[in-house]
C-alpha cells in the first residue's frame, strides 16, 4: 500500500538547520511531483516547498529547499536559518496531476519541528 513516512523532525535552536526526509513506497515515485506543507497550531496549512511551479509561503523563500533521490525513493526538505515561527508539523505530499482527470494526492503522517532556544 501507499506510504509516505516523514522523519528528521525535532528540537533545533533559532538560526540552526534541519533536514527532513520522506520515505515513500507503494507508488511510482518518478510519476509524482513532491511537495512539503506545514501547519502550526491555530493556523492554516501552508505550502513551504514544491517541485511544481507554485507560490510558496513568503516566510520561507530562500531558506527552504526541496530535493529528491529517485533511487531510494525519498524526498527531502532542507531548512536553514530556522526561526521560532517555523515551529509546526511538517507533511510531505505526492501529487500527480492528470489532465482531464482528477488529481491524485498521497499524504504522510507528519513530523514535528520545534525551533526554540
Amino acid at each position: 500500500q501507499v506510504q509516505l513516512v516523514e522523519s528528521g523532525g525535532g528540537l533545533v535552536q533559532p538560526g540552526g538547520s534541519l533536514r527532513l526526509s520522506c520515505a515513500t513506497s507503494g507508488f511510482i515515485f518518478n510519476d509524482f511531483a513532491m511537495r512539503w506543507f506545514r501547519q502550526a497550531p491555530g493556523k492554516e496549512r501552508e505550502l513551504v516547498a514544491t517541485e511544481e511551479i507554485a507560490d510558496i509561503a513568503d516566510s520561507v523563500k530562500g531558506r527552504f529547499h526541496i530535493f529528491r533521490d529517485n533511487s531510494e525513493p525519498t524526498v527531502y526538505l532542507q531548512m536553514d536559518s530556522l526561526k521560532q515561527e517555523d515551529t509546526a508539523v511538517y507533511y510531505c505530499n505526492a501529487r500527480r496531476r492528470l489532465v482531464g482527470v482528477s488529481d491524485i494526492d498521497f499524504w504522510g503522517q507528519g513530523t514535528q519541528v520545534t525551533v526554540s532556544s
